[in-house]
This record gives C-alpha cells, sequence and structure tokens, in this order.
C-alpha cells in the first residue's frame, strides 16, 4: 500500500514547539544518565586502582566489559529499532542500564563489577543508538543539526556533572553511591518516558497509517497554535510509492556503502579518542603523582569541554555543515592532542585537556549526533546506526588495552600519538568521500531505494489518495 500521511514533509514544515521541546528532553533525560554511567568510569577505576581494589588490568577488563556490552546493545538496538520502533527500543535498554548499574553498586568484588558493567553496556550501547538517531526524526532540516547537538549538549553535560559529582562523592562516601544515583535516576526517567510519542516517519515506513496520522495531527495542532500551517510538499506521488529494502545487507551494496563505512569511519574516530585518552585522564595524573582529589578535580575542570563543545556545535552545525566541520575539528584536535602529549605542567596539560575534551565532544555534536542517522532512509537508520555504533565500540574494547600498552612503553606522548594518527586518517577520510547533508530534508539525503518489482507494480496501479 502507498503512503497517505507524507511524515516527513508534514514534520519538516512545522514550526518548532513544546512538541519538538518535549521529544528532546525526553530522549535527552536517557541520554544523559547513559552519558553520565560511561563516564563515572574514570573517577571510579583511579578509586578502585587507589584503594588497591583493583589494578591497571582489571580496569582495562572494566572498559572493555562495558563496550563488549555496548557492542552487543548497539546491534540489538539498531535490528530492534527498525523492527519493534524507537519507543519500544529506547524503553528497554534504559531499563536494563538503570537495574544493572543499581546492581553493580551491590558488587562485592571487581570480577562481579565486570560482569555487571557487561550488562549496563547492553544497555548503554542501545540507549546512544536510538537517542541519537531519533531525534533528528522530528526536527525541519532548517535546524536539525542545531538540535541534534542540543541533544549533545544535555548528554555530554553528563561528563562534567559525573566528574564533579564523582570529585566530592568518591573521596567521602565512595564509588558505590556514583552506581546507585544513575540506577535510580535512569528507573524515574523511564516511568517518565513512557508518554513519549512514537516516530511518525518510523510508523508510515511500516504502513502504520493511521498511527501516525495521529501524531501527526497532534503535533500540527501543538505547533500551529491556532494559526495556518505552512504548505508541504509530499514526498512522493502516492499512486507510484514503491517499497524499500530494509534488510541489514542492504547497507553494505551499492549506494549505501559508501555511506556505511563514512559512518564507521567518525565512529572509530571519536571513540577511540574518548576511549583511548578521556577516560584515561584520572588514571594517568594519579600515575604521574597527583592525589586523588587533585586527580579528579583537574580532571573536572577539563570535563568543562564536554559541554562546551556541544555549545559550539549548537551554534555552527547548521552553518558550516557537517561534513566540513568534522574535517576541520578532527585536524585541529590533532594538532592540540600532539601538543599534550609534549607539555610541560599539570596546568598547560589541563589547558590542552580542556581544548582536547571541546574538539572531541563537538565532534560527537557533529558526527555521532547529526551526521551518522543523517545519512541512511528512515528504514534502514537504527540499523545502520547500530553497524556503526558497534565499529565504535570495537575501538572502544580495543583502545584501552592499547593504551595499556602504549603507556608502558612510552607513556602519555605515545599514547597521544596514536590518537593522532586516527584524527588525521579520519578527516583524510572525509575530505575524499564525504556526503554534506546540511539543511536537507532526511528523504533527500536518502540514498535511492531498492525497488521491490512486484510492489512497485501493485503500487502504479492503486489510484491516489487525498493528502492530509
Amino acid at each position: 500500500m502507498p503512503s497517505t500521511v507524507n511524515a516527513g514533509p508534514r514534520l519538516d514544515r512545522l514550526p518548532l514547539s513544546g512538541f519538538h521541546r518535549r521529544i528532546l528532553w525526553l530522549i535527552g533525560g536517557g541520554m544523559f544518565l547513559d552519558s553520565f554511567d560511561i563516564y563515572l568510569a574514570g573517577g571510579v577505576l583511579g578509586a578502585l586502582a587507589k584503594s588497591g581494589w583493583s589494578t591497571m588490568q582489571l580496569n582495562a577488563a572494566f572498559l572493555s566489559s562495558t563496550f563488549v556490552g555496548m557492542l552487543f546493545g548497539a546491534f540489538t538496538a539498531g535490528l530492534l529499532g527498525d523492527a519493534k520502533g524507537r519507543k519500544f527500543t529506547y524503553q528497554f535498554n534504559l531499563a536494563i542500564f538503570g537495574l544493572a548499574s543499581i546492581a553493580g553498586a551491590l558488587a562485592p568484588n571487581m570480577t562481579w563489577l565486570i560482569v555487571c558493567r557487561f550488562f549496563m553496556g547492553l544497555g548503554l550501547g542501545a540507549e546512544i543508538v536510538v537517542g541519537y538517531g531519533s531525534v533528528g526524526e522530528f526536527i525541519p532540516p532548517a535546524v536539525r543539526g542545531k538540535w541534534s547537538a542540543y541533544l549533545s549538549l544535555i548528554t555530554n553535560s553528563a561528563l562534567f556533572f559525573s566528574t564533579f559529582i564523582g570529585y566530592l562523592i568518591i573521596p567521602s562516601i565512595g564509588w558505590r553511591a556514583m552506581f546507585a544515583i544513575v540506577g535510580v535516576g535512569a528507573l524515574i526517567v523511564w516511568v517518565i518516558r513512557k508518554k513519549m510519542p512514537e516516530s511518525p516517519r518510523w510508523l508510515e515506513s511500516k504502513g502504520r497509517y493511521a498511527e501516525a496520522d495521529a501524531i501527526l495531527r497532534a503535533a500540527e495542532a501543538e505547533s500551529a497554535n491556532g494559526q495556518p500551517l505552512p504548505p508541504f510538499t509530499p514526498s512522493f506521488d502516492s499512486a507510484s510509492a514503491v517499497p524499500r529494502s530494509t534488510t541489514l545487507f542492504e547497507l553494505f551494496k551499492g549506494p549505501q556503502i559508501r555511506r556505511t563505512l563514512l559512518a564507521i569511519c567518525v565512529q572509530i574516530g571519536v571513540n577511540v579518542v574518548i576511549y583511548g585518552f578521556i577516560v584515561w585522564v584520572p588514571t594517568f595524573l594519579i600515575k604521574q603523582g597527583l592525589g586523588m582529589a587533585s586527580s579528579l578535580g583537574y580532571t573536572t575542570l577539563m570535563s568543562l569541554g564536554g559541554p562546551a563543545g556541544a555549545f559550539v556545535g549548537v551554534l555552527v552545525a547548521d552553518r558550516i555543515g557537517r561534513k566540513n566541520g568534522l574535517i576541520a575539528v578532527a585536524a585541529i584536535a590533532a594538532g592540540v592532542g600532539w601538543l599534550y602529549g609534549h607539555s610541560t605542567s599539570v596546568e598547560m596539560a589541563t589547558v590542552l585537556g580542556f581544548l582536547l575534551f571541546t574538539l572531541t565532544y563537538l565532534m560527537v555534536a557533529l558526527g555521532i549526533a547529526t551526521y551518522i542517522p543523517e545519512l541512511f532512509a528512515t528504514e534502514n537508520r537504527m540499523r545502520a546506526n547500530g553497524i556503526a555504533g558497534c565499529a565504535g565500540r570495537i575501538a572502544g574494547i580495543l583502545a584501552p588495552q592499547l593504551v595499556v600498552v602504549m603507556y608502558a612503553t612510552g607513556g602519555v606522548r605515545d599514547v597521544l600519538s596514536v590518537i593522532v594518527g586516527v584524527l588525521v586518517a579520519m578527516a583524510a577520510i572525509l575530505a575524499v568521500f564525504g556526503i554534506e547533508t546540511n539543511q536537507r530534508s532526511l528523504e533527500d539525503i536518502a540514498p535511492p531505494p531498492t525497488v521491490d518489482i512486484d510492489a512497485a507494480l501493485a503500487g502504479a496501479s492503486v489510484a491516489r489518495e487525498p493528502r492530509h
């Protein structure tokens, strides 16, 4: 049956309203706690190593366990998000990492904490895939980059709050309180988020037109606020609409493979920086002779770069574009990373660390939050986001192990040399193969559909239906 609701064009012409703000905050609440749970690792692992409860090797196993879980979570969320819907998937994964975080607070030893962290990772990996993949489906193209960066700002503000709360709580109360805070918070958000609407674009892609139309009518009424809405142009002639292929393997064929490889490249580059450097900063500082409180204090100052980078993304995402923005930021970050590796004082390292944090989370805002989900059609968006997320998780699994080896042989300088090389490679690949998505509708950006010939012939015989 051809489409009869034109979800994309109807959403794209809406003025911003409370409908969009609720979507942002409902998705953002889960994403904030997701990020909080990920980044509490830096302070917690520093405390565990200092107390003798853990070692560098066990800390690396903890991080790798996180990313093994996130690997499976990202892949599963991609499949579930396209098959069962965005809403079902993000509620499911939020419950998993919330309950697992509470269990982690009660872990009797490091081995059990590592096991709990795997299950936290399942939910964490899924939340990132579905959260960033969903928000752009509701937002008009003229401000989609800005609002995706807003979600990144909410999400990555947790980097500062996690390190700051860790600075206050871990030395006095202990590391268990960190897992308890995020676990209880996740379950509260799970209850609040039950009323969030499903994506009309996804409902339309599944032929659930009545449900999509009901959500669209409610959004139109709220956004219009009693005023006439701008007209919209249907995305296609409903009488000639044909279905798109939605198999996972289509992502590695024809016009989609280039996009899939671009998404994988961005995920790997950003994740190597985050999990090869940023989460290790407290441990690096402790190994360089600082006390626990001083280490967490300096890391807290650096972590202000997380929200700062996302805020810069809010300002520039719809102005400089995604492709060119990512190329420029990756190149600058490579230079800052090289300087950090050659810093000669804690003060210099703090300033350069702040800049590197800022640039890293600007790449998150432009790349992971905005660019990757834009590259794909609704029917494959979560699958593609999940596949790219899996690549990022593999990088996250390998990066901590590589850090242990590189740090043992050459200290922080050798660790940073690897990160610089990855950033340069990412910038080069985007320069040669990148696709610009700025200010374009998701339907316009989407690759050409894979046509089901029989369905196309059947669809061509269906009379035009009224437009809403």
